[in-house]
């Protein structure tokens, strides 16, 4: 257990050091979002937690967000942005999860991208385990292999994680009746 805290810290570290967002921040300096494009429609990332945030979002054409974070609820920053939001919140515990967690987002996304100019932000605190979770579950569902969107997901994201208890969560929804077998090609446009 200590040792999945431990990966779990050194996770965080290296969000904070590969830049000094936080540094910066605290001298009210100007910081761009910490995320990543994985495709040109689908970004992964760290937390929003203010308004100038979410209104740099907009301004990149973000028209949807799926926030895995536990510890801040985005709702408010988005209505104000005109930015859907759903709060998916989850533990970063390393304990499984339930396929609900990932048909909420799937549906949430898929539904999104149906939409031709909309662009979607997944996120958690540090983009490291929650939102590349929920990625790795919504490409899949666009019709792409585990292991393909793995790969895609840490060559885009270097700082993305996939333990082995949310890799199975993530294999689990993909097995389960929740996964949307029958409309992954409609959501794949």
């Amino acid at each position: 257990m200590a040792e999945r805290w431990l990966q779990a810290g050194s996770a965080w570290a290296a969000a904070l050091q590969n830049n000094s967002r936080a540094k910066r921040r605290t001298r009210g300096e100007s910081v761009r979002m910490d995320m990543t494009w994985l495709n040109d429609r689908i970004a992964v990332g760290g937390a929003i937690w203010r308004l100038d945030n979410m209104t740099e979002l907009a301004r990149m054409g973000i028209t949807h967000v799926i926030n895995m974070q536990i510890e801040f609820d985005d709702t408010p920053l988005a209505d104000s942005c005109g930015i859907e939001l759903l709060w998916n919140a989850i533990e970063d515990d390393f304990l499984p999860k339930p396929p609900e967690v990932f048909a909420r987002g799937v549906e949430f996304g898929a539904n999104a991208l149906l939409q031709e100019e909309s662009k979607l932000y997944i996120h958690c605190a540090a983009g490291v385990h929650r939102a590349p979770m929920m990625a790795l579950a919504l490409l899949c569902a666009r019709g792409m292999e585990l292991r393909e969107a793995i790969y895609l997901i840490e060559n885009k994201r270097p700082v993305a994680e996939f333990p082995d208890v949310y890799l199975e969560s993530v294999r689990t929804y993909l097995r389960s009746e929740l996964f949307p077998r029958t409309e992954r090609r409609i959501w794949s446009r």
